[in-house]
């Protein structure tokens, strides 16, 4: 898997949430053989950015969502391919079949910070159990809704003018994640698909020395080399569970 993040270690927390509610769950590492097993599960749950289904994965997807599946996304899923750009060290993402079924599109995020996340809807399951907002410490994602209008928002936060990016209007020509106040972005969302549904979270990164020392160092980075971030929230942990009970209908 290609990811900056300690998949392992939130593939085990999500392992366990899911046996929480006596969900039996089967990990993979990729989309293959997707529609083989769809048919038979009620909940989708993905984390990182790749790999990342193509068309036709895609298109079974979607088939089983319109027909009462439930997909959970975190984090890196609104990720995927990444493309040299000329002049630039850093990647673009390129928009494919995925984000349009997802609803969302990662164009970056600034160095890790702490964050004040406002729950934009709190009349659903989905976020029962939070207040207004709550603070964690995670990466900041910029990401593009993909069908604003039929996309419910649930979570949204406005990261300050100190939250930049040199991607922008290098890499992306505007900041297309940013709300129509122009300070504000979603960080969680959900969105029906026929009789199922998607719901995606931003949140969730967490990472290793391991996986720290693979980047260029940082002197002004004070972000902890074993790092767990919203995993170590309990907003966080409420959410997945709501979603988990959201995904098999509990």
């Amino acid at each position: 898997m290609r990811s900056a993040d300690d998949h392992d270690y939130a593939r085990l927390r999500l392992l366990g949430l899911l046996a929480e509610q006596d969900v039996a769950a089967s990990v993979a590492n990729d989309f293959a053989d997707v529609e083989k097993w769809l048919p038979t599960s009620r909940l989708l749950v993905t984390y990182v950015a790749g790999p990342y289904p193509d068309a036709a994965q895609c298109r079974a997807m979607q088939q089983w969502l319109e027909a009462g599946g439930h997909w959970l996304a975190l984090h890196g899923t609104s990720g995927g391919r990444a493309e040299r750009v000329e002049g630039a060290r850093q990647r673009r993402t390129v928009k494919t079949e995925h984000h349009a079924l997802l609803g969302s599109y990662f164009l970056t995020h600034p160095p890790i910070c702490k964050i004040r996340v406002d729950v934009a809807d709190g009349a659903t399951s989905l976020t029962r159990g939070l207040g207004p907002s709550f603070v964690v410490e995670d990466e900041p994602y910029f990401i593009e809704l993909q069908h604003p209008g039929s996309t419910r928002i649930l979570l949204t936060a406005d990261y300050g003018p100190q939250a930049t990016s040199p991607t922008i209007g290098t890499l992306y020509p505007t900041d297309t994640s940013l709300r129509p106040d122009g300070k504000t972005r979603v960080l969680g969302y959900t969105r029906q698909i026929g009789q199922g549904g998607v719901t995606y979270f931003a949140l969730g990164h967490c990472h290793t020395p391991a996986i720290r020392a693979t980047r260029a160092g940082d002197p002004t980075d004070t972000t902890p080399l074993t790092f767990r971030g919203s995993w170590e929230s309990d907003a966080f942990l409420t959410l997945l569970r709501n979603a988990i009970g959201w995904g098999v209908g509990a």
